[in-house]
């Protein structure tokens, strides 16, 4: 143990007043400035959480332990810059907990945190809680940058231990010679797993890049953003001596940042890698460039070139800055029928002439206007113009930003932008201004089928009455797909509108709706003393939707509509395990297995990413294989996109696959990658991926895409939400507690900016409510560590942290098969009013499971390739809200309730499952609801179930303590599509688009209605009971569907024909050693076509009631 573990309550106590331990002693250094309070710490290694960072948090109770039994190892601080030291003071847990301990330290410093000279020979430092735990190291004056201390002994523990590492000294003038790279734009030439680029010039040499297995030369480039004169280049690796000594060979190449081709400036060398001196390199360069790149050619340590951070030294070189100085406008007091034209002045404030270039004009945030500016000598300006036309009335700000594209490289890029102090102001010209104010319908959100009746209100935004007579309304459905007018409707009113009034709702008929998305086009006609400049409103439009399902920001494009090429081929359909197309959605895909085939696909939107569902071969001994695949837009290659088959394939028994290819038949055999891409792709662009000679996989079978343009969300407050130092775990749990711990009320909660964050562990919320918000699921990732597998990650939390909000981030995990326990993001008990939005989740065991919450919201989610239940909420969990959420290719139920009551909770009531979207579920049904009362299950869309139903209805309880279904008030399954569900599971059953299972509970209280089960792999509804002894045990009753279709159950063709092709099945034998189903259920409106055999009952036992 670190301290004497006996104590550990009298210290959990003690701990909460540290801070009165300390004694005045504690002031050091003449009450002079800590250089290292706020700077970045390194470590030779960490035990456990403890981290270096806790080493320069200001907090006493924290603290750095390095590996233990590991002799000698090391401490070190980065100052920023160099600075003339005289004192350390070093400090432990001011506890007398921490019994007294006399610890080995030699001091070494450097200024270039490679090349390090011993300043303080080795010596011992008792540290005594009797005097605050705390040392004073006085030093010979030096300059330093990097102050490193080394441990080799310490009497109280068998590793170094520090909790605050403070410098005292002056800090020097700021050095000639900066880091130019950290945070700029780098790439590389490729990736393994998620070892990005990005991870190489992050600060953070715990992450780090690394190229693709052999795929030498591999590059990794980064973009300084300006012209810089060069001193010397840094690579670093992970000090931490679990990283071996290594030899990377590698030259280093560089460019003008205004483009051109890569000149070699250094040759290529062997550069030897050793955690015992840092695990870093310094390469001395010379010369003026922008771009600089590593390229590696072999690594002893590893397939491919690894950097944990590229550093680049030096400083910025001459170079010209334009600025917009000024701005105008004429005529100098528009009106609303002038055309204004904007003028604006743009200056070159640098060191030297700029080329020609051009400058945005800007009115309210959006670009009007642009104007060339030809090329300017330094301290030359020149004022351009544009027209922008005719402005409504009111206020406007102006504003203009010189070289938007980029295209000059500058001195500084950051003062391109202006806003004119003063508001271009328009007056108003005395005119009726009329516009569709209120366009409303009924139903709000209708099902297909549903008569919309849709009424107007005309509203008068202008200065005069209108005219007197018939003002005309129009009205069009549009769809969105084909753009066809599906509906036009019409109304008028008649009368003067007085200027601010309105006309009373008008009703205009109605539409019987149709699944899709649409858009309601509002026009109402001119008015007669309506000005031209005004009748630009009179159109307005709203979106409608109808149908099922969530409503994602993204697309989904199915690769079996787009256009193979090149010899690619679209797979027929079928319903196999382990197939191609079998487990495709849709049950269809396009396999590139030859060099140049292709499938190209026409966007629909706007965007800057892209997902795609793919199979690639397993190894030969499982474990998954990496390759890339060529992305195309618009017929130029754009880039390779990384895909891997670890997270696919599983073999053997059906119930317990594993990855070992020889344990039997294949199944699960797709995943998913995602690629954030660095421009937007407009709509109407083509979208290709091929199959090309550096793309080494047999072949990619390619299932769909998804397209979504996204944006980074800022930090909504930065004076009230906490930022992490790091995107370390322990930076997060950093700032989780800084929250907890605030006295002064004004913290929310954490913000956590972009970036990839590393997770090994569960984080702890406790201790008052906390909104824990992201960037958004695109740019604030956490993903457990790639080397290992089936870690268990994500966010614990317990009743004191009651009101919390988790939103705008992602998890990526690392589980490559099911285990029963760990693997879920977020796993609460005993816990309520909690929110969960705009998160992703991929490669866990679950994204959610609760037991015994009340008030929990769910919303806005994906969650993606698991290996048990996307959503699963139990134990008298009620009064909860699960909403716009999509399921992909779960491996257990997606959306589950379980009323189970074995870890207690009550009754399990009141909870809503909305707007959900199920898909591809390779394991158990889309929606699953075993018992409760009062819950509702409505506008959901499940397709492509692979061995189960659709919908699990059940009352089977597992063999836990559960409560059956509740007669009053009922279970409700509301505006439900069920397509291609269905399969075979536990040997010989099959499985329909609907399974009702009474079983060791009551069954009752079951209402079903608009429901439409589409082409079921086998059947479309099916009861049965189970039996236990050869005795039936609860019966079907009070159970009811409405408003149901079933269609296109056909004959199966496979080992279970007998038991397909029909619409509604009262199981007469599941399986041995169980019965008929029995009980009873009532149809009302039931509809039944394309089935090869509508309903069968050979029963008994059981009734239809079909009215």
């Amino acid at each position: 143990m670190r301290f004497m573990r006996l104590a550990i309550a009298a210290a959990t106590v003690v701990a909460a007043v540290a801070a009165a331990l300390v004694p005045a002693a504690a002031v050091h250094a003449a009450d002079g400035v800590n250089l290292a309070a706020g700077r970045t710490l390194t470590a030779s290694s960490q035990s456990q959480g403890y981290t270096a960072a806790n080493a320069a948090d200001g907090n006493q109770g924290t603290y750095w332990e390095s590996a233990n039994g590991a002799f000698p190892q090391w401490l070190q601080v980065d100052l920023g810059a160099a600075a003339a030291v005289s004192e350390l003071v070093l400090e432990l847990p001011a506890l007398p907990a921490w019994q007294t301990r006399t610890q080995t330290i030699e001091v070494r410093t450097s200024t270039d945190g490679s090349n390090f000279t011993t300043l303080t020979a080795a010596q011992g430092y008792t540290f005594n809680p009797n005097s605050g735990n705390t040392v004073t190291v006085a030093l010979p004056e030096t300059d330093a940058r990097y102050v490193r201390l080394v441990f080799t002994a310490n009497t109280g523990w068998p590793a170094a231990q520090i909790s605050e590492f403070e410098v005292y000294g002056e800090a020097g003038a700021p050095s000639q010679t900066g880091e130019l790279a950290v945070g700029k734009p780098i790439t590389a030439s490729s990736t393994v797993h998620t070892f990005a680029a990005a991870n190489a010039n992050d600060g953070d040499t715990s992450t780090y890049w690394e190229g693709a297995n052999g795929a030498y030369p591999s590059t990794l480039t980064v973009a300084l953003g300006a012209n810089a004169e060069l001193d010397r280049i840094v690579v670093k690796l992970n000090p931490d001596p679990i990283w071996g000594a290594r030899t990377q060979t590698f030259s280093v190449l560089a460019r003008d940042a205004g483009g051109g081709s890569f000149a070699q400036i250094k040759a290529s060398a062997a550069y030897a890698f050793d955690p015992a001196s840092g695990n870093t390199v310094s390469i001395p360069v010379t010369g003026t460039y922008g771009e600089i790149r590593l390229q590696f050619t072999g690594n002893t340590g590893a397939p491919n070139g690894q950097v944990a951070e590229f550093q680049v030294f030096g400083e910025a070189a001459p170079a010209p800055n334009l600025e917009v100085t000024g701005m105008s406008w004429s005529p100098a007091s528009p009106s609303e029928t002038d055309a204004v034209t904007l003028s604006a002045t743009v200056a070159n404030t640098g060191e030297v002439a700029s080329p020609a270039s051009a400058v945005d004009l800007v009115l309210d945030g959006e670009v009007v206007g642009s104007a060339t500016v030809g090329g300017l000598a330094a301290g030359a300006s020149q004022t351009v113009n544009a027209p922008i036309g005719s402005l409504s009335a009111g206020d406007h700000e102006v504003g203009a930003e010189v070289d938007p594209s980029g295209s000059v490289v500058e001195a500084d890029e950051s003062d391109n932008e202006y806003t004119h102090a003063d508001a271009l102001a328009v007056s108003a010209i005395a005119t009726s201004d009329l516009v569709a104010s209120v366009v409303s319908w009924t139903p709000s959100s209708p099902a297909a089928g549903d008569a919309v009746d849709f009424s107007v209100t005309i509203g008068n935004q202008g200065s005069l009455a209108s005219a007197s007579g018939a003002h005309g309304v129009t009205l069009k459905v549009v769809d969105n797909e084909t753009g066809a007018v599906v509906r036009t409707l019409s109304g008028s009113h008649t009368g003067v509108i007085a200027a601010g009034g309105g006309s009373g709702a008008i009703d205009l008929g109605s539409w019987t709706a149709a699944d899709g998305q649409y858009t309601v086009e509002v026009a109402v006609a001119v008015d007669g003393n309506e000005h031209a400049v005004k009748q630009g409103n009179n159109t307005t439009t709203r979106t409608l939707s109808v149908g099922r399902g969530a409503d994602m920001p993204y697309t989904l494009d199915e690769a079996e509509h787009a256009a193979p090429g090149g010899g690619a081929q679209v797979l027929a359909p079928n319903r196999r395990i382990g197939d191609l197309a079998g487990e495709a959605s849709g049950r269809q895909a396009v396999v590139l297995d030859g060099t140049g085939e292709y499938v190209q696909f026409t966007t629909t939107t706007d965007t800057n990413t892209l997902v795609t569902r793919f199979a690639i071969p397993d190894a030969a001994g499982g474990g998954g294989i990496t390759s890339t695949l060529n992305l195309y837009v618009d017929g130029q290659l754009l880039q390779p996109i990384t895909l891997t088959s670890k997270y696919a394939w599983l073999y053997g028994a059906e119930a317990s696959p594993n990855n070992s290819p020889s344990s039997g038949a294949a199944r699960h055999i797709y995943d998913e990658a995602n690629v954030l891409l660095d421009e937007v792709i407009p709509a109407g662009s083509t979208i290709r991926l091929q199959k090309d000679a550096a793309n080494t996989a047999a072949y990619y079978a390619i299932d769909f895409i998804s397209l979504e343009e996204v944006a980074p969300i800022a930090n909504p407050d930065e004076s009230r939400y906490v930022e992490p130092s790091g995107f370390t775990h322990q930076a997060v749990q950093n700032a989780l507690d800084q929250v907890r711990m605030d006295t002064t009320g004004n913290l929310l909660g954490v913000y956590l900016p972009a970036g990839d964050y590393a997770t090994s562990s569960k984080f702890q919320v406790y201790g008052g409510a906390v909104e824990i918000i992201g960037a958004g699921p695109w740019y604030t990732r956490f993903y457990a560590p790639t080397g290992q597998e089936n870690t268990d990650v994500g966010f614990r939390a317990d009743a004191t942290a009651n009101g919390s909000t988790f939103s705008g981030f992602a998890y990526f995990g690392n589980y490559t098969s099911r285990i029963d326990g760990p693997g879920k993001v977020f796993d609460w008990q005993n816990v309520s009013d909690m929110t969960i939005d705009n998160t992703w989740t991929e490669h866990q065991v679950c994204m959610f499971w609760g037991s015994n919450m009340d008030g929990i919201e769910i919303t806005d989610s994906r969650a993606r390739n698991l290996f048990a239940d996307a959503i699963n909420m139990t134990n008298g969990s009620s009064g909860n809200l699960v909403q716009n959420v999509e399921s992909r290719a779960s491996g257990d139920d997606s959306f589950a309730l379980f009323a189970a009551t074995d870890a207690g909770g009550g009754l399990q009531t009141g909870n809503v499952y909305e707007n959900l979207t199920s898909i591809l579920t390779w394991r158990a049904a889309g929606l699953a609801v075993y018992g409760g009362t009062g819950n509702t299950f409505r506008d959901i869309h499940i397709a492509d179930t692979l061995v189960y139903s659709g919908i699990t209805i059940s009352s089977l309880d597992f063999g836990y303590p559960m409560d059956g279904f509740g007669s009053s008030p009922t279970t409700n399954f509301e505006n439900i599509s069920i397509v291609r569900a269905g399969g075979h599971f536990w040997g010989a059953q099959t499985f329909p688009g609907i399974w009702v299972f009474s079983a060791s509970k009551v069954f009752q209280g079951i209402r079903v209605s608009n429901v439409d089960i589409v082409d079921p792999t086998y059947s479309g509804i099916m009861f049965q009971t189970n039996y236990t002894g050869g005795t039936a045990q609860n019966p079907v009753t009070d159970t009811v569907f409405t408003d149901v279709s079933v269609t296109g159950a056909q004959l199966s063709g496979d080992e279970f024909q007998s038991k397909s092709g029909i619409g509604i099945w009262v199981n007469e034998m599941p399986e041995a050693g169980q019965g008929p189903a029995v009980g009873e259920a009532v149809f009302n409106g039931l509809e039944l076509s394309g089935n090869h055999e509508d309903i069968r009952n050979n029963t008994t036992t059981f009734d239809l009631v079909i009215n």
